[in-house]
Parts: structure tokens; sequence; C-alpha cells
């Protein structure tokens, strides 16, 4: 293997899943418990498999081709979106490996593999790149050592099936009394940040997926987001992507100016890309998809493109004299 790390699929997998520049502008959509929450009947009555496999397929159809990629989850929208033709063949893929949610107290988190699915068969239906979601706290004790030997297996798992991995972690308090979106936790979370990317980053994932540094609601200082940023992104020894955490439209567009500037590598948006839309009529949803978040994506993508780190600076380009002769033990153990 070249000493950048990366072998053949897995630069591949990183070049389909970015744009030219090597800069991340995905659109995430693997939500499903929160969705399904979302679109529940007034009354409390559940929501149909198929309204929501229909929800995704609408999001996707009209966001997709603004995306360098999309995040999708396996039981409502990925095959799927292949199968119905609503995913481009031009944009990258990247499908989750985990069950939604998190098992444990919410003070004591861990994840989860979902049933009957796996690295490999990601792999094998085409997609770009494997996406873990874990819960963590770096402080955690056993936990943090169980989410992190998790971590561990899919990365190994994408190692031998030759294909990236986009490893997730969203921070939460251990203290009951603290949580977090309290004072108290927003004044620790930049510490707590640096080391979430700085041990997760070890264990040599090819991108890490994580939130801002800073809670925006309790810290209103700019100056101060950069600071935390750049602390972030100094600590990570591998790409990093923002995440969107459910903020609205013109936070999260800040967040990714100030992210990019200060040393990320592009976004992976969410809800602030779509989340009005959900709750829509078929026919409005369309027409706002095309009018407002196609354009939300596109403002995204022009800040992180003018800005963004891109990932090639983190695993330049080899000579092909590193290669001479990879093929003869390709897919060998």
């Amino acid at each position: 293997m070249p000493n950048n790390g990366l072998s053949i699929g897995k630069i591949r997998g990183l070049q389909k899943t970015t744009s030219s520049a090597g800069i991340f502008g995905v659109l995430a959509f693997d939500q499903r418990q929160s969705l399904m929450k979302m679109l529940d009947g007034k009354d409390g009555s559940p929501v149909s498999y198929e309204r929501v496999a229909a929800v995704k397929s609408d999001v996707v159809q009209a966001l997709a081709g603004h995306a360098t990629a999309v995040l999708l989850d396996p039981i409502y929208a990925a095959g799927q979106t292949i199968a119905n033709g609503t995913l481009p063949g031009t944009t990258g893929l990247l499908v989750a490996v985990e069950e939604t949610g998190y098992v444990g107290e919410s003070t004591a988190r861990r994840s989860v593999l979902l049933d009957n699915w796996s690295v490999r068969k990601i792999k094998r239906m085409g997609a770009d790149a494997v996406k873990l979601l874990i819960y963590y706290h770096p402080d955690a004790g056993e936990i943090t050592e169980l989410q992190e030997s998790l971590s561990s297996e899919v990365i190994e798992a994408c190692a031998k099936e030759d294909i990236p991995c986009y490893l997730e972690a969203v921070i939460y308090s251990t203290n009951p009394n603290a949580p977090k979106g309290s004072v108290e936790f927003s004044g620790k979370k930049p510490e707590l940040m640096v080391k979430l990317a700085r041990r997760l980053g070890a264990l040599k994932p090819e991108v890490l997926k994580i939130e801002f540094p800073v809670d925006v609601n309790h810290e209103p200082d700019e100056a101060k987001w950069r600071e935390a940023t750049r602390a972030l992104s100094e600590a990570s020894p591998v790409p990093w992507a923002l995440l969107s955490a459910g903020v609205d439209f013109d936070v999260f567009a800040r967040q990714v100016e100030v992210a990019c500037q200060e040393g990320a590598s592009g976004f992976i948006g969410g809800r602030a890309i779509w989340k009005e839309g959900i709750l829509m009529s078929d026919i409005e949803r369309q027409i706002w998809l095309r009018d407002v978040a196609a354009k939300r994506l596109d403002t995204l993508r022009e800040i992180a493109e003018q800005y963004a780190r891109p990932w090639t600076d983190f695993y330049p380009p080899q000579p092909a004299s590193a290669f001479q002769d990879w093929y003869q033990s390709y897919g060998e153990p």
C-alpha cells in the first residue's frame, strides 16, 4: 500500500463522494427514527413504510444532483433510490451501517450495527463509502472503549472490502444534571470535541463527520467559534466534514463558512437543508425542494468550494511507481 495509507478502492470512493477539488458537499438523508416521528399522524398513528420511502425518494430526486454525494439508509432509501432511478448514477453514495438511535441510558449511549447488514453488503451494492454513527463522550470510561471498539471493527471491515469509512460522532453529556444543551455542558464542549477528534482520528477512518465544536446558542462570539474550530482541525489527523445537527439553515451556512476557513474539508448536511419540506403535501414539497432546498445546497457548496481544505491534503497523490504491480496482490489478506 502507498505510504499515504490509501488503497485503490478508498481513493476511488473518496473521489466519487467529493467534488473535483476534493471537497465534501454531501446531502445527509439517512434519518430513520427521527424522520418517522416527524411524519407520524397528528393522532399519533405511525407513518407507513411506503410514505417514508416516498418522501426519501422525493428529496433524493430533487437534491442529489446538487450534492457531491448522498448519505442514505438501507431500510428506506439506499437500494430503493437506485432501483427507482431517483439517485443519479453521477452522484456518490454513502450508506449507513448502524442501527438507528442507541441502546442504554441517555448518559451512557452505545451504538449497534443494523441486523443483517454489513460493510460487505454496502460494498457489494455498489456504494462508494460506509458511514458509521456513534454517540461518543471521550471520558465515559468503558462505554467510550466499547464505542471505539465498534468503530475499529467497522474501520477494519472497510479496509478488508477496500471502501472508505466515514465515522460520524455525536457528542453527548454523561451528567444528567448538565444535559447537552445546558450552559454548563456548552462550556466544556470545545475541549471535548478536540479530544473526540484526536481519539477517533487515531483509529484511522478516512473521514470524520462531526458537529460544530461550539454551542452557538450560548456562545455568540465568532472569535471563539474560530478558536475552537481551529483547535479541532489541528487535533484531527484525518479530514473532517461538518454535520448540521438540526440547526436552521442560516446558522449552518455560517458554521460551514467558519469551519471551512479554519480547516474543515466541507459539510455533510441534513435537516438544515430539507427539514421544512417534510410535512408539506407532495406537490408543495417538490416545489419547495426545487426552489428553496436546492438553492441552499448550492450556497453551501459555493462556500465549501471557496474555503475548505481538500481531503487530498491529508492523502497526497502518490507516484505511479507506488502502485507498480499493485494488482497482483490486490484483495488478498
